[in-house]
């Protein structure tokens, strides 16, 4: 009885109080103490870079303004919204100057660092030569980066897509897959995110994330969350679920299979040991394709240059975005020269997709990833920032687990460890709190009360440090 009810309450929490958690109008207590704040500045890593003075709008006239102009689903994080008017490498500065430690990467996007001059300055010399030719002209732009992409991928994986978002990127991916095959079946995983068009948010298996339109064809396989899933680290009986739907919920075929090897949005959720290499063999013998969704976990991200290689899988799609470009609209999708020419049955074009300027600028992080070693890096720090984080566990009750690889790490907090009950509210707090202290961290999960420490993959031992510090001293205050 006593744990029907903790699973009760769990459910209760789940929608208003999430969307309570983001939104910039969430009544969270007070932020820390101004000594408290000042003395961690002043411990902040040192850096060479003082931003210019703003001389822009104050945060009340730009809240303002959102508030009257942009759509009303686009929340702030925080009590007090961060008005950010400057950035470089593994930090922000607000509207006084103040640095922050960036930990989020603006939701693991900028994987070299914010403004580094390796994308910024190849960037401003293509602009001023040509911005937008179309594809349908030669440019070497597009030409250079399809063939370096290329290279990053194992197999037959060779012919790219270019798309502007993760979200389209995996609407293509769908699509080829169904053609490919000429079935109408997908697989995707509950609590993975996948995108917020018609076939990315059927794919997608999170309430808060699926409006009330027709979304058919796709079915959601147990989670493999070795923390919260029913069969604990054990992948193979997940992987079964995904057998029974393909044997009673199709006509025993399907066009595809589709997961993240983190999922990102769910709460850094790591798929559990040998269940995406069990759950491929099933895929494949019911005649799907593996679609790799690395729109968070590309890009040298999780110490891997994309997140399938940890799990001796080579996929027939992989999709990317995020950390492609370092900030600028891009997207990709990448297949053999086989599934590739389903593509060529219809016309299939996209206006900004291998835009000159934005392909210019993925040329350029992969260029920055080789020459600074960011994978290396990411992997290093990585492994030493989640050693520290499990340290803290061991100090602080409301920490429920630590998990991830690379630079792509997520913190639980619960309010009790036993019955893992998600702690939604006191991630706000917490998280509030160490945006006073100088650092920023994401939140993700169903219930909204993971970290999602997505950094810069220039951070750096020290970076770790004073997160894992800030975070310590925060739970301290609850």
């Amino acid at each position: 009885m006593q744990r029907f009810t903790a699973k009760r309450s769990v459910r209760n929490i789940s929608g208003s109080l999430w969307r309570r958690c983001i939104s910039s109008t969430s009544q969270a207590t007070a932020a820390a103490p101004a000594k408290d704040s000042d003395e961690f500045l002043a411990r902040l890593p040192p850096f060479d870079y003082t931003p210019p003075p703003y001389t822009g709008p104050s945060s009340d006239v730009i809240l303002n303004k959102r508030k009257e102009f942009l759509s009303p689903s686009m929340p702030c994080l925080y009590r007090k919204p961060l008005n950010i008017v400057d950035g470089k490498m593994q930090y922000l500065f607000d509207e006084s100057g103040r640095r922050y430690l960036d930990a989020f990467a603006g939701i693991a996007v900028v994987n070299c660092g914010h403004c580094h001059p390796g994308v910024v300055e190849p960037v401003i010399n293509q602009i001023k030569r040509l911005q937008h030719p179309t594809v349908l002209y030669l440019n070497h732009a597009i030409a250079d980066f399809s063939e370096a992409l290329a290279s990053k991928l194992p197999g037959d994986l060779k012919v790219v897509f270019f798309t502007n978002s993760g979200t389209e990127a995996n609407e293509l991916a769908l699509m080829m897959a169904k053609l490919y095959t000429g079935c109408q079946d997908i697989v995707s995983i509950r609590n993975g995110y996948h995108g917020n068009a018609a076939g990315t948010m059927g794919a997608t298996a999170q309430s808060m994330w699926k409006f009330n339109v027709v979304q058919t064809g796709t079915h959601h396989a147990l989670n493999p969350d070795p923390y919260r899933g029913v069969f604990g680290s054990d992948g193979e009986k997940y992987a079964r679920d995904v057998q029974d739907l393909i044997q009673y919920g199709t006509t025993g075929h399907i066009a595809g299979f589709i997961c993240e090897a983190i999922q990102g949005v769910g709460g850094i959720v790591e798929l559990a040991p040998g269940y995406l290499s069990a759950a491929y063999d099933i895929v494949k013998k019911a005649g799907g394709l593996f679609i790799a969704d690395e729109v968070q976990s590309g890009f040298a991200r999780t110490g891997n240059f994309w997140g399938f290689e940890a799990h001796n899988v080579v996929p027939d799609i992989v999709t990317m975005a995020k950390g492609i470009g370092n900030g600028f609209p891009l997207g990709a999708v990448v297949t053999t020269p086989e599934i590739a020419g389903v593509l060529t049955r219809r016309c299939y074009f996209n206006t900004f997709g291998g835009n000159a300027v934005s392909t210019t600028a993925g040329l350029a992080v992969l260029n920055v990833i080789e020459k600074e070693k960011l994978q290396e890096n990411a992997s290093m720090v990585g492994s030493y920032l989640k050693g520290k984080l499990n340290q803290l566990k061991e100090k602080h009750e409301i920490i429920g687990d630590v998990r991830g690889r690379g630079l792509m790490l997520g913190v639980e907090l619960v309010s009790d460890r036993k019955l893992k009950t998600p702690a939604s509210a006191e991630t706000l707090h917490i998280m509030d709190q160490m945006k006073e202290l100088g650092v920023l961290v994401g939140k993700g999960g169903y219930f909204g009360n993971v970290f999602r420490i997505t950094p810069p993959l220039c951070f750096t031992k020290d970076d770790a440090d004073f997160l894992v510090e800030a975070m310590d001293h925060s739970m301290s205050k609850m």
